[in-house]
């Protein structure tokens, strides 16, 4: 069981830019993410999109966010 609660897009991506993730370029829904020290990481959800536990594990995996980050 994972302790990531399910939750929409636009948090996470919120989330993402609280610990350093910028918006590097943007086509669409599809945004380019990038932080120092990462390789850019490609966020390709719509803001009111709600996401699982399976896919935000995922996204901390490759991005270093952490369910408290939410």
């Amino acid at each position: 069981m994972s302790n990531w609660p399910a939750t929409k897009a636009r948090r996470v991506l919120a989330a993402l830019e609280r610990i350093g993730w910028r918006v590097k370029r943007q086509s669409g829904s599809h945004k380019l993410l990038t932080r120092d020290g990462w390789p850019d990481y490609e966020f390709a959800f719509h803001g009111s999109e709600e996401l699982g536990r399976k896919i935000l594990k995922r996204i901390g995996k490759h991005t270093g966010l952490r369910p408290d980050d939410l």
